[in-house]
């Protein structure tokens, strides 16, 4: 079958965790208590031993940090609001700490006493921004063969610089820009095994064709993995997955059927619903598409707010957040289960050539989280909040992530792109379904 989650993204992180001074400041405060994760006692053992595993911090630091990370981005919104010459850039640290880069002593003086850590930056976020959209916009003017030389750009706030990412090639040298790849490493080993939960839910394998699966070839059989549940503006059941997964993603048109594969024979699937829109790369840069659940989707028990993990254990979603530097995260896909990292780059972007030629610019943030080829439109969580969806990576080719670390080990491990939720949510007019903890 052909697997649309093989999308590669050049999705870069930093290596710059240690390189920014920070001043002597009273650390964070607590995890905020209006951020809802679940106890770290309902954690799913598998979720435990990946984020041990993968990210060497305790389940319980895991969810502290994720919640602080949610807290450090109302503050620094706030803060941006209310003086945009000085915000420079928030993330937190490898110690677990909320940091808030400024452009001046007096600022830096403001968000210590508001208990926060801060670091000193030349040029201020909105300066950043100016300046990538200025540089893709110089990219997109350039002739195809060399702007396909250039793999993607992103804001590197902990160097308060920006990022290009240029493949080694005669005509990416002779641009001579700088690149910077990421270092950070994931590893992921199999768990023991346990009675898998058969109802689907988000993480999980679909498949999909342009026409009845009965008459499909298998080799025109694309696979990607489910988001998050979710309801419509009218609150009907839809799934949120990757835009480039639908069939008809050059047009964004709805109307290609959704099943659930039959392992045994797949030209028997289960249809439980069909693509209604997507969108890749349009105005937005994102890549999101909303999946229309039929009957048979939402009697298998795709109306839970449920993501998959390692070997069929669950994860309830009890929120949403937005992507903070240095947050913790764990991603879920039909190929590689639970992988965990951080978010290394809170906005990256990324050009896709389409088969006509023309090129689309896709938006999002960086993970150092393994994804594999079929882990596309998977859910990514940061504690039991829902972040994103899978989009791509450079790993996508890998067998499975030990492959993957190895064979990437001298450029930096894995990285990933993924799309935010609350942006996705926000564009599509659709709710997340969430629990609340009990």
């Amino acid at each position: 079958m052909r697997n649309t989650g093989a999308l590669r993204a050049a999705v870069l992180c930093s290596t710059a965790f240690l390189s920014i001074g920070l001043f002597s400041v009273p650390a964070s405060a607590d995890p905020v208590a209006d951020v809802v994760q679940s106890p770290v006692d309902q954690l799913p053992r598998e979720l435990a031993d990946a984020v041990v595993r993968d990210l060497k911090i305790s389940p319980q630091e895991y969810l502290d940090r994720a919640a602080r990370a949610q807290e450090l981005s109302t503050y620094a919104s706030d803060f941006r609001a209310s003086r945009p010459s000085d915000f420079a850039g928030a993330w937190i640290g490898p110690d677990g700490n909320a940091v808030v880069a400024v452009t001046s002593d007096a600022a830096a003086q403001a968000v210590a006493k508001d208990g926060y850590d801060t670091a000193k930056a030349p040029v201020s976020a909105d300066g950043l921004e100016k300046s990538l959209s200025d540089l893709n916009a110089w990219i997109g003017s350039l002739p195809r063969e060399v702007a396909s030389q250039v793999n993607g750009t992103s804001i590197d706030i902990l160097d308060n610089q920006i990022v290009i990412d240029v493949v080694n090639s005669p005509i990416g040298n002779a641009l001579n820009l700088p690149t910077l790849l990421a270092n950070l490493k994931v590893i992921l080993s199999p768990g023991a095994p346990k009675p898998v939960d058969p109802s689907p839910m988000g993480g999980d394998t679909y498949v999909t064709t342009t026409s009845d699966i009965k008459s499909t070839s298998p080799t025109d059989i694309s696979v990607c993995s489910f988001g998050f549940n979710a309801t419509d503006g009218s609150g009907n059941p839809v799934n949120l997955s990757a835009g480039h997964c639908n069939p008809n993603a050059d047009t964004g048109a709805g109307g290609a059927p959704v099943y659930l594969p039959n392992p045994a024979n797949v030209n028997d699937s289960t249809q439980i619903g069909s693509f209604d829109r997507s969108s890749l790369g349009s105005a937005s840069g994102l890549d999101w598409s909303v999946i229309d659940l039929n009957d048979k989707g939402v009697a298998s028990g795709l109306d839970r707010p449920t993501v998959r993990g390692a070997n069929g254990s669950t994860v309830t979603i009890t929120g949403t957040a937005s992507p903070v530097v240095g947050a913790p995260v764990c991603k879920s896909g039909q190929s590689s289960s639970f992988t965990c990292g951080i978010v290394a780059a809170d906005r990256v972007e990324t050009q896709l050539y389409m088969e006509d030629g023309s090129s689309r610019a896709v938006r999002g943030f960086a993970s150092t989280a393994c994804t594999l080829a079929g882990d596309s439109g998977g859910a990514i969580v940061t504690g039991t909040l829902a972040l994103g969806i899978t989009s791509g990576s450079n790993s996508g080719g890998a067998p499975d992530c030990t492959e993957a670390n190895l064979a990437l080990a001298q450029y930096g491990g894995t990285a990933s792109l993924g799309i935010p939720i609350d942006q996705v949510a926000s564009e599509t007019g659709t709710t997340v379904r969430t629990s609340p903890v009990t």
